[in-house]
């Protein structure tokens, strides 16, 4: 695959490549100085951490064919430099022109808000499948590519922008004709999904979080709201445009300014009376969900395998963009939800025969931990046990919003670790406290600290008593915590699995290593042992001898063990 200079800019902006650099060939796209081989466009964006600009030189070293950046340079290249306002949206939008454009043949339905984007691009993604349509999906946990599936990362955010048209491009060539995309602030903000033509934008709620990144809560709502925006840019396909806003009404503080920025018709959706599709009725418990769903031509009972009435908002977003949006039928879209038994990560109960619930949930910003702790308390008469913590490096101003909800719906509330990046544990879980004091907390009684997160989820299976809850929030599917910069491998399910297998005296997984437990435990050195040779004597030098397979592993296994 190739294109040139100028059909990489011919959509958007041909004006920036100039005459004598139009006919460049360009085989690969990169951001990475890393990655560039002959033939290869080198974009220089600037970083939080680096500088895209100061790796041209090496890009060259290495084959760069023209470069794309958005700062002046002291001396010409001695390839074609093409210099833009913007270098991550330039790259985003030839990365949609390298792959001919893959969103223009499907449909696509764009998902986003603070809480519940993943649940919501799933029930999205099954509904239209249960409708017969070849559907692919990219969330924050994986990409379903219809042939292959892929995950997308050890901590959420939307791809970057090369690989999402990468992915797209390789649904269409699968033949799939819909896809379900989850978009996060950061995605959107930094031009991840421009580009894509989507047709309809799903927002679930607009909260609180990464207003480290965002400055400030507008800007954030901002960053959110793009994805309507974007649906401006779609252009006409055969099947016609939607471009449909679907908006949660009893998101009250934000709703108004979706509507005034939703560039085209706009279907509500919530509780709220005056919401388009709108839930009444509504039954929850453990087992699930039952509620009644009236829309603007339909009604229908609508059964759920997922625990938490918060759900219904993320079921009733399904069924905007689906039934409303799409035209699938109720009954279609009501049979895609039946199917969705379990999110990763979100509710997720783990259980090895304990007499209390032990459950892994994903909340980690105010309003979801307090989702969390909400259905947690409807579901028992016993105590619900929380155990999270808070990022470093992030939004501060959580820190101590989640440990004074916890504080007052939660009976035991234990603060530890959670991706403490560069900044001290102990200041971050010094904050958490003075919230959870705030509200009437005492260290030792209702709640502890516990740095190490394994050592925290032992204490919470200790305190347990049955009937209780323990709801383990904060991390969910992700697969590593990182301290210091460094991604430790780490899944709360394996560590919830490990302290209660501890707990109970029965076989399970090691509790995960982290920092906060001391040094890496030492490495097992093996030396090698002597193996026999086949005849007792190893072969003669210049001689061929045939030996087993069995034999052979064998050997190896003792030299290099695992």
């Amino acid at each position: 695959m190739a294109k040139t200079l100028y059909e990489l800019f011919a959509d958007w902006a041909p004006e920036y490549v100039p005459d004598a650099a139009q006919d460049v060939q360009v085989e690969h796209i990169a951001f990475d100085s890393r990655r560039v081989q002959p033939g290869t466009l080198f974009v220089a964006i600037p970083g939080t951490q680096t500088d895209g600009h100061r790796y041209i030189p090496d890009a060259l070293q290495r084959g760069a064919v023209a470069v794309v950046g958005q700062r002046p340079l002291p001396e010409p290249l001695p390839v074609p430099y093409i210099r833009v306002p913007d270098a991550r949206e330039a790259l985003a939008r030839m990365a949609a022109a390298f792959y001919d454009h893959p969103s223009r043949s499907m449909r696509v339905i764009g998902v986003t808000g603070t809480d519940g984007k993943t649940t919501t691009v799933t029930l999205i993604y099954h509904i239209l499948r249960a409708a017969g349509h070849p559907t692919g999906m990219i969330s924050t946990v994986q990409a379903d590519l219809g042939h292959r599936t892929e995950p997308t990362g050890l901590h959420v955010t939307t791809p970057d922008a090369l690989q999402v048209q990468r992915y797209l491009a390789e649904m269409r060539d699968a033949g799939l004709t819909h896809v379900v995309l989850e978009a996060t602030s950061h995605g959107l903000a930094q031009h991840r999904v421009t580009g894509v033509a989507f047709d309809i934008g799903v927002i679930t709620n607009i909260t609180h979080e990464h207003l480290d990144y965002h400055g400030s809560y507008e800007g954030y709502r901002a960053a959110k709201a793009r994805l309507l925006t974007l649906l401006a840019e779609t252009p006409p396909k055969p099947w016609g445009n939607p471009r449909l806003s679907v908006i949660n009404r009893d998101d009250a503080p934000v709703y108004p300014y979706l509507r005034r920025v939703a560039p085209g018709p706009v279907v509500t959706y919530g509780l709220h009376p005056e919401a388009q599709v709108r839930a009444r009725e509504v039954q929850s418990s453990p087992q699930g969900l039952r509620f009644s769903v009236e829309g603007p031509s339909f009604q229908y009972v609508i059964q759920s395998p997922l625990r938490g009435a918060y759900n219904v908002h993320n079921i009733l977003a399904a069924l905007a963009a689906t039934v409303v949006g799409l035209g699938i039928s109720i009954a279609d879209a009501a049979r895609g939800v039946a199917q969705v038994k379990q999110i990763p990560g979100r509710m997720e109960p783990i259980d090895l025969g304990q007499n209390f619930w032990a459950i892994v949930d994903f909340a980690h910003t105010p309003k979801a931990l307090e989702a969390a702790l909400r259905t947690a308390r409807e579901w028992t008469q016993g105590r619900v046990i929380a155990v999270f913590g808070s990022a470093g490096l992030r939004d501060r101003m959580k820190r101590r919003m989640m440990a004074e909800i916890s504080a007052q719906l939660a009976d035991i509330t234990i603060l530890t670790a959670e991706d403490p990046r560069t900044e001290p544990l102990d200041a971050i879980l010094a904050e958490m406290a003075e919230g959870a004091r705030a509200q009437g907390g005492v260290e030792g009684r209702t709640f502890y600290r516990v740095p190490d997160r394994g050592d925290a989820i032992r204490l919470a299976v200790r305190l347990a008593q049955p009937g209780d809850i323990v709801l383990v929030c904060g991390k969910g599917h992700e697969q590593s915590m990182n301290f210091d910069g460094v991604e430790y491998p780490w899944d709360d399910r394996v560590a919830l699995r490990a302290a209660l297998a501890e707990y109970l005296g029965k076989p399970g997984p090691k509790m995960p290593y982290l920092p906060t437990q001391g040094p890496p435990p030492a490495k097992k050195e093996y030396p090698p042992e002597p193996l026999p040779w086949p005849g007792g004597h190893p072969p003669e030098e210049g001689t061929t001898t045939r030996f087993s397979e069995t034999w052979l592993c064998a050997r190896l296994r003792r030299l290099w063990p695992p």
